[in-house]
């Protein structure tokens, strides 16, 4: 599902635009059908518009699939931006990765929100009216926070003044008579008005939507005032579910925090520390032992859509913090089968990724000399779950795919434009019981995860390692470590030998680190994470993407697929180009 629905206020919205509507406009141009504050003071539904706006605009609420551009992945789309961005036509006025224009324009529409509200009369129940009041104003900075993560991930970074810049923070909306030149804040000050946003949605928002039927359940604060369960559950209930929410808010924080704490962000002044406890906040609403809480099946919730199917409106599986809603759809599958599955194969991991996963037994395959004799054999669970690779089956009918370069079938390497350039196809994310013929297709049910807890629990452990070492805990009771070998217990691997490879190196910092960020490239795989991950990092960008060519009875061969042309100053993106030629105060990033 590319965006959250938002059909109930739209349908509202669109009753009340009737409301306007009247035969004189069948003869008379008729006036202009825009709200000003006043006239949104008596219309609730109009006033949510506009925060309903700041949903649809979520930047969460598509695939970006931009590990296309990185070490990952490629595309066999000659056409795709992400591919021609990475091979040397990345400029500040050709970015696909451009978040400034929509952001931008969604953040004004909070701002006119957060104006309004607490002049709308949300309701006739004067109790009512006032908790409607605090969910919505608490909803709007809440996603005014998330947007700010996201501006800053795409176009934060060092300016030509050699400052490390984030964006413009606009407390209050725009309008024709507002100066537009205005300069970029700190990378700090954005952080800190980030958590202050988040702080306001956290005191506004309960943790969980959801209805209850006794008065007593009713949080301390509305009982004081006489609210009931009925009054509570109209604002708060089910209906509410999957809308910004405390523990949202709490994990936008954390990644902000991680973000910051990040080497490419490391002036900011955020610590390892801060960046660890504001995971742990996240990580401890689950109840004592956080990490016994981990989701046994948690790397494999796209798998069966009948159980999505089933998924009660707005319920979360224990590995979803915040998801979309459930549609029924064959577009990824069509997109990303392999050919003879009636796919486009479109996202073709790389042997980088492939010789990322560890064997069986934990330890990496540059410790195991038999890996090349039998390159898929006793290899970490997770390559066969994510990745097809050749002689492995998918598909409703549970297809054998052979990529090999002397395939018969339009499955095989570079066979044709949508074959496979790697010798390998996505699986993760697919639903293997979606038929994509046209002739006979068949949907299933299907979820994006906004955010994991599983990329909560990497977040804490990546922040404590370098906190604390591997083994230390902070204020916590577990540590990075604790997390890291419950995740690979998860997967499958060193069940048999205790993974001795986790042991032999949770007293090296540099080696868990090594370990900690390998675990997040396979466990967020095909999840927009990577491109993100190597910049924060200042990881090398350009490792040039492999493939493997396996022909007859030749031993397999490794081959570049795509060279990667980024530059130093691209660990961070740019601001548009045609935003810094039009105000002379917001100053470029370095190099762009």
């Amino acid at each position: 599902m590319k965006k959250i629905r938002l059909t109930a206020i739209a349908a509202i919205m669109t009753a009340a635009m009737t409301l306007n509507t009247g035969c004189d406009d069948l003869f008379d141009p008729a006036i202009e059908n825009h709200k000003g504050a006043s006239a949104l003071e008596e219309l609730p539904a109009w006033a949510v518009g506009m925060l309903g706006h700041a949903y649809i605009s979520n930047p969460l609420g598509a695939w970006s699939f931009n590990d296309v551009a990185t070490d990952d992945a490629v595309s066999n789309d000659p056409k795709s931006n992400l591919r021609i961005m990475a091979t040397g036509s990345w400029r500040a006025n050709n970015n696909p990765l451009d978040r400034w224009q929509n952001l931008r324009a969604s953040w004004q529409y909070i701002n006119q929100f957060i104006e309004v509200t607490d002049k709308v009369n949300w309701a006739a129940d004067p109790l009512v009216a006032e908790m409607f009041k605090e969910r919505f104003k608490g909803d709007a900075y809440g996603m005014r926070a998330l947007f700010m993560y996201h501006l800053l991930m795409a176009h934060a970074g060092v300016d030509v003044n050699g400052q490390l810049s984030g964006i413009p923070i606009l407390l209050q909306s725009e309008n024709l008579g507002s100066d537009f030149n205005i300069p970029r804040s700190s990378f700090a000050d954005c952080i800190k008005q980030l958590n202050e946003d988040a702080d306001l949605a956290i005191s506004m928002l309960p943790e969980e939507y959801g209805d209850i039927t006794d008065d007593n359940q009713v949080p301390q604060k509305y009982r004081a005032l006489g609210v009931t369960s009925g009054q509570y559950t109209r604002v708060f209930g089910d209906n509410a579910k999957n809308r910004m929410s405390a523990k949202i808010a709490r994990a936008i924080k954390a990644q902000a925090a991680l973000l910051a704490a990040s080497p490419a962000y490391a002036a900011s002044g955020v610590t390892w520390e801060e960046a660890a406890n504001k995971m742990a906040d996240v990580l401890d609403k689950l109840g004592s032992n956080p990490v016994s809480k981990l989701d046994p099946t948690g790397n494999l919730w796209y798998v069966d859509g009948s159980q999505i199917e089933k998924m009660a409106a707005g319920y979360n599986a224990p590995e979803m913090l915040w998801r979309s809603n459930k549609e029924k759809s064959s577009t990824l599958e069509a997109d990303n089968y392999p050919p003879t599955l009636f796919g486009k194969g479109r996202v073709n991991p790389t042997q980088n990724l492939v010789d990322a996963f560890p064997m069986l037994d934990g330890y990496p395959i540059s410790q195991n000399t038999a890996y090349k004799a039998n390159p898929y054999a006793n290899r970490d669970p997770r390559l066969a779950n994510y990745i097809l690779y050749n002689g492995a089956k998918a598909g409703s009918q549970n297809k054998v795919i052979t990529t090999a370069e002397d395939g018969t079938s339009n499955d095989a390497l570079n066979k044709t434009e949508t074959s496979t350039r790697t010798g390998y196809y996505m699986k993760k994310l697919l639903c293997q019981s979606v038929n994509a013929d046209p002739n006979s297709k068949t949907e299933q049910y299907h979820i994006k995860p906004f955010i994991r807890y599983t990329e909560i629990f990497l977040g804490y452990a990546e922040a404590a390692n370098e906190a604390w070492g591997p083994t230390g805990t902070g204020s916590h009771g577990y540590s990075a470590y604790d997390v890291i070998k419950a995740i690979r217990k998860r997967a499958g691997i060193g069940l048999k030998n205790g993974d001795a490879y986790l042991e032999s190196i949770k007293s090296d910092k540099n080696k868990m680190r090594e370990l900690i960020r390998n675990e997040r490239r396979l466990e967020l795989c095909f999840e927009g994470f990577r491109f993100w991950d190597l910049r924060r990092w200042k990881a090398p960008l350009n490792e040039a993407a492999k493939g493997i060519k396996i022909k007859g009875t030749d031993a397999p061969s490794y081959i570049e697929v795509e060279k990667r042309d980024y530059k130093d100053h691209m660990y961070y993106g740019p601001i548009p180009y045609g935003e810094v030629i039009k105000f002379s105060n917001l100053l470029q990033n370095q190099g762009w």
